[in-house]
């Protein structure tokens, strides 16, 4: 009897397995309709009074968050549509037109987000254009989705779409005879500018240092966050949290908004000697301490013993205490060891229209 049961479960086993294999596969199945696929190139079939659609088989992601189409040919009217659409979208209908789709249309340079009206949005579309299509990294921790489009890599603009990120798939539409794409959904897209200079609102001629910060001796990657790589530190205004040389932050303190103030600096220990490297605008130098007794009240005692003890921590590692503040106020610190070659303000962004003002010499300091 035991070994009946034994092998009825088996088998349910096995059947359970099955099903789950049959689910993930429809789920990673690209679909389409009324179109050709031939490697990356995609070609409507229809008869012009149908719609082709294509939907990808994966969601975007914080690895692949972003898509670009090639247009190959417009054919009779253009009307060649790319955004993005939930998994079980209608394959009848062009992205765009449905709720919970978006979509950039080619032929009038019009959005269309979740209705078949469209909105005055971009530029129109022509044979050899890229049209690209993706979600703003940061979206993917917030509680709002925000889908931006490209054209020949510079963003046309940008649009927040309710739902999870995690649920929007690239798609192509077709309406006309002759039309034709190719598509990449492995596309990479770089922000105009990106390796260019920072650009920051600041009348400060050392600000220039931002494109060439310098942290353990070496130039900081550029496409980085601060405090992401070893020798860095930094407060996060998005998520509050504190990054020490690591992709994962730690809780530290509230997040930041347009209009606050972010402060970020060093406490030195007594008796901390600066040595300036042969890049210093200054020339070679040596900054020695002060003898007479400053009191800092950002410490909590001010005894002989502690005054022993950041001697010995200078001693053992050169270590500071680095501190950030919000609005005037310390939201906290860390005590870290200075990388070859010192500390450089430095400042990140990661997503279009951010900005802000810069003020290297504040009267907080």
């Amino acid at each position: 009897m035991d070994d009946i049961n034994l092998h009825y479960r088996f088998l349910n086993w096995r059947r359970r397995i099955r099903e789950i294999r049959e689910v993930r596969a429809v789920r990673y199945r690209e679909r389409f309709k009324r179109m050709l696929r031939d490697g990356d190139v995609l070609s409507y079939q229809g008869n012009s009074d149908e719609v082709g659609c294509y939907v990808a088989p994966r969601p975007l992601s914080k690895g692949n968050y972003y898509f670009e189409v090639t247009i190959v040919d417009t054919g009779v009217r253009g009307m060649i549509a790319v955004g993005l659409v939930p998994q079980h979208y209608k394959l009848d209908h062009q992205p765009g037109w449905l709720p919970h789709s978006v979509a950039y249309h080619a032929d009038d340079g019009k959005l269309y987000n979740g209705n078949t009206v469209g909105q005055q949005f971009g530029p129109k579309c022509n044979r050899g254009d890229r049209i690209g299509c993706g979600i703003f990294v940061d979206s993917f921790d917030q509680g709002q989705t925000t889908v931006f489009f490209t054209k020949n890599g510079k963003e046309v603009g940008s649009v927040v779409v309710p739902g999870s990120p995690e649920a929007l798939y690239p798609a192509v539409g077709m309406h006309s005879l002759g039309e034709e794409v190719q598509l990449d959904l492995q596309a990479e897209w770089r922000m105009e500018g990106e390796d260019g200079l920072m650009l920051v609102d600041s009348h400060e001629d050392e600000w220039r240092r931002l494109h060439d910060v310098r942290v353990t001796g070496t130039d900081y990657p550029k496409n980085r966050h601060p405090g992401w790589s070893r020798g860095s530190i930094a407060y996060h205004a998005d998520d509050g949290k504190l990054f020490h040389g690591s992709g994962v932050g730690d809780a530290f303190g509230p997040r930041c908004v347009e209009g606050d103030a972010m402060g970020c600096g060093i406490m030195f220990p007594r008796d901390y000697v600066l040595d300036s490297g042969d890049d210093s605008d200054d020339g070679d130098m040596e900054v020695q301490p002060k003898q007479r007794r400053v009191q800092n009240d950002l410490y909590a005692n001010d005894d002989d013993e502690e005054d022993g003890e950041e001697l010995e921590r200078d001693q053992e590692g050169r270590k500071v205490m680095v501190f950030f503040t919000r609005n005037g106020k310390v939201v906290g610190r860390r005590e870290v060891s200075v990388p070859a070659g010192g500390f450089y303000p430095t400042i990140g962004m990661m997503s279009s229209g951010e900005k802000v003002r810069v003020d290297l010499h504040p009267l907080s300091g």
